[in-house]
């Protein structure tokens, strides 16, 4: 039981490191386009399915030993950081390719952020955090849009 509080609770922390770092790139310049490649990521539009999972899992392992209490927590949180890092970069990448496809959202807001306003919408799997701190934007979207590269 134990082990699957703790899955529970890592999956919705490393969401919160999701975001928090997502908008930290957009917050101070040399974090998102020096030390990340954020920048190019507007600018080309690239999401790649596998390097995402590499990149997410890193940062859960990284920031998911904080739960590191026991053995039993330690398999959740372990897990429960690489299955989010799994299912953030399905998301990222579905956002990117067919965002009309992304049904666990009303709409889709990675593509809002990348298409319509850099400003709002960072989060790339769920939108809680958005809607906790105020930055949830729901607007009217088309596929036709054009990509904005301003802010980024």
């Amino acid at each position: 039981m134990l082990t699957i509080v703790s899955l529970i609770l890592a999956f919705i922390f490393s969401s919160f490191l999701e975001y928090w770092l997502h908008r930290l790139m957009h917050i101070w310049n040399w974090f998102g386009n020096r030390l990340t490649s954020h920048y190019n990521h507007h600018k080309n539009q690239n999401a790649r399915l596998l390097g995402d999972f590499k990149d997410y899992s890193m940062v859960a392992i990284i920031f998911c030993p904080i739960f590191f209490i026991s053995p039993e927590v330690a398999i959740g949180s372990i897990l429960g950081g690489v299955i989010f890092a799994a299912f953030a970069a399905y998301s990222h990448h579905l956002q990117h390719q067919t965002p009309t496809k992304y049904i666990l959202m009303k709409v889709p807001v990675h593509y809002l952020h990348h298409n319509y306003s850099c400003r709002y919408n960072f989060g790339l799997s769920v939108d809680w955090w958005d809607r906790v701190f105020g930055t949830y934007r729901p607007m009217e979207w088309s596929l036709e849009r054009k990509q904005v590269t301003k802010n980024a």
